[in-house]
């Protein structure tokens, strides 16, 4: 008995002495989670640079600050990324602070060394990246969506917090008015950039729904043939939305391509393969890296004769895939033109996201293109630098031309082992064959070697402290990647690592018809 009650005293004591120690805790806990009694234009100034730039540098206590919160996995925030950057050295910010806020291991975001290895590999370095890592400054704001502005005052107090996107004369009429009616300058829509004198009457126009609508116009505008791409909205719940109302306010419109096309170049089905080439059409409210109804995928026609041709395509492409096929193919209820910053985004902001390969464009369909000329290393002239940029994507460019390097895992090529053969983006070039690829597992596409040891150049490579040999294209002079000596061993020890962007694939069913027949006993 007496026993048993100093076991009851001891238990008492014990679990005493617990609470005790966890109300300790959680009192330095609480102590650590206080409040910020700094203002927020001293906290916002407080934060680390991702660039590892003094706190105080390019911010003047005097002026008004404007702060983008945003994420990496924010394919918005992503695009507008170099425009925030061109408004920290324009003129007519020159009374503003402008920073921006990312909050790695909070909503979502990548913990704090991946996402500084992350960011390393951008190339934005004028734009001020301070780092929230304990989520407070977006607590105490109130944030929870990305992209979101906040204006301070020059009392450094929160003068207004703005959810999604602004634009430049947005972000100058906040400045100038916190209390500003930023519809005012949101709703500039875009005008035909088309004469339409020059469009046939008997123009057809299809409306394709294909997840983000940047890449979709700028993919139909390169095919020849189509005559005019808008984008807008269509088929949601509302009428006249705005970008807001369909990401933020779930008006149920999707992002949407008018197509306009020369019935007598294109016809419908024609349309239809080269819209599949890029759509994932088994993915439900989903493309790429973007999330949501209005990625949904959609053919809207406006002639009811139309559905019945749709429907047979749809169901020629249900068989390549064991998943359900979730293209809509419904009528046009309405269709609305984006706001004008949307319209040719791709064209005026070459660095903006989008999951599109533009380059699936110039792929001429099967049996609809006499086959191409043979290339000629001889007759090949490379073009200057503004052709290129216009061509290419800017990741390619910046591979191809600027020694750049893809993020590893993130090139679809790196998983393609189709039958076929990889050529110089830039020139065209043969370089590899699918018979010389393999899985390294080192994240980019990786071959034992180039199909012909003349078409690669090898230079030395001593960037980033390393010693590295750099491979070329031999005609182009495109930067493709470098080689290494740690290959498979009985296919001759090196591994040419490759990046992606830098090669454009022929499969062996078009080589033939797009002019590569002869290296066809290359392919397996």
């Amino acid at each position: 008995m007496l026993l048993s009650i100093r076991w009851q005293v001891v238990t008492i004591i014990a679990v005493l002495a617990a609470l005790l120690f966890g109300w300790l805790y959680a009192g330095q806990s609480m102590a650590v989670a206080k409040p910020s009694s700094l203002n927020l234009a001293q906290q916002v100034e407080s934060l680390p640079d991702v660039h590892a730039q003094p706190a105080s540098a390019g911010f003047d206590s005097a002026k008004p600050t404007l702060v983008k919160l945003w994420a990496s996995w924010c394919p918005l925030c992503l695009s507008e990324l170099g425009q925030t950057q061109d408004w920290v050295s324009d003129s007519d910010f020159a009374g503003a602070n402008i920073l921006t806020v990312a909050s790695p291991g909070i909503l979502g975001e990548q913990p704090l060394d991946a996402f500084k290895d992350w960011y390393s590999g951008l190339d934005y370095p004028q734009l001020p990246v301070r780092l929230d890592s304990s989520g407070e400054l977006i607590k105490r704001l109130g944030v929870k969506v990305y992209p979101s502005w906040a204006l301070i005052d020059q009392q450094g107090q929160l003068a207004r917090v703005v959810k999604g996107s602004l634009n430049k004369s947005q972000a100058l009429a906040l400045l100038d008015n916190p209390e500003a009616d930023l519809n005012a300058a949101e709703h500039t829509f875009y005008q035909p950039k088309t004469n339409q004198e020059s469009i046939p009457v008997d123009a057809r126009t299809i409306y394709l729904a294909g997840g983000c609508f940047w890449g979709v116009e700028a993919y139909f505008e390169r095919i020849d043939g189509v005559l005019d791409a808008v984008s807008g909205y269509a088929n949601g719940r509302t009428e006249n939305p705005s970008y807001e109302d369909v990401v933020y306010r779930n008006s149920g419109h999707a992002e949407t391509v008018k197509v306009v096309y020369n019935p007598d170049k294109l016809s419908l089905d024609d349309i239809l393969q080269y819209y599949f080439r890029i759509i994932d059409p088994t993915s439900l409210n989903k493309q790429g890296n973007d999330r949501g109804e209005q990625y949904r995928v959609g053919v809207y026609s406006t002639d009811p004769a139309e559905q019945s041709v749709i429907a047979g395509a749809l169901t020629e492409l249900q068989k390549r895939y064991k998943r359900p096929v979730v293209v809509e193919n419904v009528a046009l209820e309405h269709f609305y033109d984006a706001e004008q910053y949307h319209q040719d985004y791709l064209m005026k902001n070459p660095n903006g996201y989008c999951h599109v390969d533009l380059n699936k464009a110039d792929e001429p369909l099967p049996g609809k293109t006499p086959a191409a000329q043979t290339f000629d290393a001889k007759t090949f002239q490379k073009p200057d630098s503004t052709s290129l940029q216009q061509r290419l994507s800017r990741e390619q460019y910046q591979v191809t031309q600027n020694n750049g390097t893809e993020r590893a895992f993130s090139h679809r090529y790196d998983e393609l082992f189709e039958p076929g053969l990889y050529v110089d983006i830039v020139s065209g070039e043969p370089l590899f064959s699918s018979s010389d690829k393999y899985e390294s597992g080192c994240g980019w596409p990786s071959f034992v070697k180039p199909v012909n040891a003349s078409v690669i150049t090898e230079k030395t490579d001593t960037s980033y402290n390393m010693r590295r040999i750099e491979v070329r294209s031999q005609v182009a002079d495109s930067h493709l990647g470098h080689v290494f000596n740690d290959g498979p061993r009985d296919r001759g020890g090196l591994r040419y690592c490759i990046n992606g962007a830098s090669l454009d694939f022929i499969p062996k069913a078009q080589m033939q018809e797009r002019g590569y027949g002869q290296w066809l006993q290359h392919i397996d």
